[in-house]
C-alpha cells in the first residue's frame, strides 16, 4: 500500500524523483528486495519459535537412510514464504487489479489448506495429516473460484495484436469515436487516425500510449499521446478496445510451436454456435485440473533440501517474464502472443515470490534448518498454476514445470505398476527404487545436493526451451 501513499505524495506535493514509483519494473524490484529481506528476518524468528515449541518433521521409516538425521527439523516454513510474498505484494502492487486479487487469494487459500495438513501432522501427532479427500476438495474449490472469476470478471480479457512496420495496428483494434476523461476534460478520439499501441496500468487508472498519424507536408508522422481512463470506465473501455469478453480471454490459449494457431476451448462445446456457458464450464474444469495437478506436483517435489524452493523460483522467473510480455502490447505483438491488459501487474507478485523463494533457500538449502511443509508447497504450486492460466501458458506447463510434471508422473506410474503387478502376479513390483523420482536417485547413491542442483539446471534448460518455442514455430 506504499504504492498508493507514494503516489498520493507525488500528486499532492510533486517531490523530485517520486515519479519512478509509477514504473512497474521499479516496483517489482522493490517487491523482490522487500520479500528477500523479509524472509531472512522473519525466517530466523520463526525457526527459533518452532524449535522452542519442538515442532519438527516426522521422517518416514521407509525413506532413504540419509534422511534419518533430519528428524525433528522444524517444518511449516511455508509461513515464511507466504508472509514474504503477500506483504511486499500488498505494499507495491495495485491491489485493485483483479489479477493481483485472484493470485493472492489462490496463494492464501492453498496456504491455509497446507497449514491445516501440517498442523494435524505436527501438533496432533497424526503422521497422515489432512485426509486426501479434504485436500483435494480444497484444490477443486479453489479451481472453481478461479475459473468462475476468470470467465465472468470483465478485467480478464485478451486480444491478438498485430503492429505493422509503420507502428499502427490492424483494423481489428481500430477504434471508433470514443470519449475519454483526462484532467476533467473530455477528449474525443477520431477512429480515422487513432491506433492503440500500448496498454499499461498506472495507479487507479489505465493509460493508453497511442500513435496518431498526423500529416506534415504530405507525410504521416507518428505522434505519441497518453490518455488516462478512470477506474469506473475500465469495463466499457476494455470492451471497446478488445472486444467482448467471451470472445477474447476465455476461449483461446497459446499453442507451442504454432505461429498462427491458438487452441480454442469452444472446440469441446461443439453444440454451441458461439461461446456460451458450455465453453465457460469447460474452461472452469480446465482451471480445476491445472490447479490440482500443479499444486500436487509442487507438493511432491518438496522432498529434498532446497529442491521445491529453487525449482519454483526458476519457474516463477519464466512466468513473470511472460506476464510482463503479455501485458505490453508492443512486446506481445512482436512475440505474436496474446496481449492481456493488466496482466503486467503480476510482475510485482512474481518478483515477491522469487524473493521469498531465494530468501527461504537461505535456511532451506542443505542441510536444511527448516522445511516448507505443505503450507509452502501447496501455496507455491497453486500460485504457479494460476499464473500460467492468467498469461495463457497452460499448455506450456509440462515444459515450464517439467520437474513438477516428472515427479508427479513418477508417483503415478509407480503406484499404477505396483497395483497392476500385484493383481496379476500376486506380488507388487516397482519401476523405481522409490518414488518420487528424487528419492530413486538418492537410493542409487547420489547425494541430495547434487540431485537438487541438477534439477535446478534441468528447470533452467526447460525455461530456455520454453522461450525458444516463441520463435520455433
Amino acid at each position: 500500500m506504499l504504492y498508493y501513499l507514494l503516489d498520493w505524495l507525488r500528486e499532492t506535493y510533486d517531490p523530485v524523483g517520486f515519479g519512478v514509483f509509477q514504473y512497474l519494473t521499479f516496483r517489482s524490484v522493490l517487491a523482490a528486495i522487500f520479500s528477500l529481506l523479509l524472509s531472512l528476518l522473519v525466517g530466523k524468528k520463526i525457526i527459533l519459535f518452532l524449535k522452542k515449541k519442538l515442532i519438527g518433521e516426522q521422517i518416514r521409516s521407509e525413506g532413504p537412510q540419509s534422511h534419518k538425521p533430519k528428524a525433528g527439523t522444524p517444518t511449516m516454513g511455508g509461513i515464511i514464504l507466504i508472509i514474504a510474498i503477500v506483504i511486499p505484494t500488498l505494499l507495491w502492487a495495485d491491489i485493485q487489479n483483479a489479477y493481483i486479487v485472484v493470485i493472492l487469494t489462490a496463494t492464501l487459500w492453498m496456504g491455509i489448506v497446507g497449514f491445516t495438513d501440517d498442523y494435524i501432522k505436527v501438533f496432533l501427532k497424526n503422521k497422515d495429516g489432512l485426509k486426501a479427500k479434504f485436500k483435494l476438495m480444497g484444490q477443486i474449490l479453489l479451481g472453481l473460484i478461479v475459473g468462475v472469476v476468470m470467465v465472468t470478471h470483465p478485467d480478464f480479457r485478451s486480444s491478438k495484436i498485430r503492429i505493422r512496420s509503420d507502428n499502427t495496428i490492424k483494423p481489428n483494434l481500430y477504434l471508433k469515436k470514443i470519449g475519454f476523461q483526462k484532467n476533467d476534460k473530455l477528449i474525443k478520439v477520431d477512429g480515422e487516425d487513432f491506433h492503440a499501441e500500448k496498454y499499461i496500468q498506472s495507479k487507479q487508472n489505465f493509460i493508453f500510449w497511442e500513435y496518431t498519424l498526423e500529416r506534415n507536408n504530405g507525410q504521416s508522422i507518428p505522434i505519441l499521446k497518453t490518455i488516462s481512463v478512470p477506474t469506473e470506465e475500465r469495463a466499457r473501455t476494455a470492451a471497446e478496445l478488445f472486444g467482448s469478453k467471451d470472445e477474447t480471454f476465455m476461449t483461446e490459449t497459446s499453442v507451442p510451436f504454432f505461429k498462427n494457431f491458438s487452441f480454442n476451448y469452444t472446440y469441446f462445446a461443439f453444440w454451441e454456435n458461439e461461446p456460451g456457458w458450455g465453453t465457460k464450464i469447460i474452461y472452469i474444469l480446465v482451471a480445476i485440473f491445472i490447479i490440482t495437478a500443479v499444486s500436487n506436483g509442487a507438493n511432491i517435489t518438496d522432498g529434498l533440501d532446497g529442491l521445491a524452493a529453487g525449482v519454483t523460483a526458476i519457474v516463477t522467473v519464466i512466468l513473470g517474464i511472460f506476464a510482463y510480455c503479455s501485458g505490453n502490447a508492443v512486446i506481445a505483438s512482436y512475440l505474436n502472443i496474446a496481449f492481456i491488459p493488466q496482466s503486467g501487474e503480476l510482475l510485482v507478485f512474481t518478483a515477491a515470490m522469487i524473493g521469498a523463494c531465494v530468501g527461504f533457500l537461505w535456511y532451506n538449502a542443505y542441510p536444511a534448518q527448516i522445511f516448507m511443509g505443505d503450507t509452502g508447497s501447496l501455496a507455491l504450486g497453486s500460485a504457479v498454476a494460476v499464473l500460467a492460466l492468467m498469461v495463457k501458458k497452460e499448455l506450456l506447463l509440462p515444459l515450464i514445470c517439467g520437474v513438477y510434471f516428472v515427479e508427479n508422473l513418477s508417483v503415478m506410474l509407480q503406484v499404477a505398476y505396483f497395483k497392476y503387478t500385484k493383481k496379476k502376479y500376486g506380488v507388487g513390483k516397482r519401476i523405481l527404487k522409490m518414488s518420487p523420482l528424487h528419492h530413486h536417485f538418492e537410493l542409487e547413491g547420489m547425494h541430495e545436493s547434487k540431485i537438487v542442483t541438477r534439477f535446478w539446471i534441468i528447470t533452467i534448460i526447460l525455461g530456455i526451451l520454453t522461450f525458444a518455442t516463441l520463435k520455433l514455430r
